[in-house]
């Protein structure tokens, strides 16, 4: 199982990226996603998740500019991201929880990251 991140890259203040994070391999049962950001010399922190039945949360500072979103079919996970402000600079990683063979425990799995630039 691995789960593979794209869509970073550089942008303008202002402007907008959506981020995808694909879960590829066999899973039983994928439950909750959420992307977490690494700036330069700071702790990771959680951005936003979702959970199998499409209840979301979101950090306080990315409230109303980013949405976050799924599609179970594709085992997918989206990140819009609006009106994006440079302290958004960021390694951006997704997480799934996941089980991934019927009566195995559920463990945790990230993806490798994409870069998201936010300058003029």
């Amino acid at each position: 199982v691995q789960l593979q991140a794209s869509g970073g890259g550089l942008v303008q203040p202002g402007g907008s990226l959506r981020l995808s994070c694909a879960v590829s391999g066999s899973v039983f049962s994928l439950d909750d996603m959420g992307w977490y950001r690494q700036a330069p010399g700071k702790p990771r922190e959680l951005v936003a998740v979702i959970t199998s039945g499409g209840t979301t949360k979101y950090a306080d500072s990315v409230e109303d500019r980013f949405t976050i979103s799924r599609d179970n079919p594709k085992n997918t996970i989206y990140l819009q991201m609006n009106t994006l402000k440079p302290e958004d600079t960021a390694v951006y990683y997704c997480k799934a929880r996941l089980q991934v063979r019927f009566g195995e425990v559920r463990s945790v799995y990230w993806g490798q990251g994409t870069l998201v630039t936010v300058s003029s």
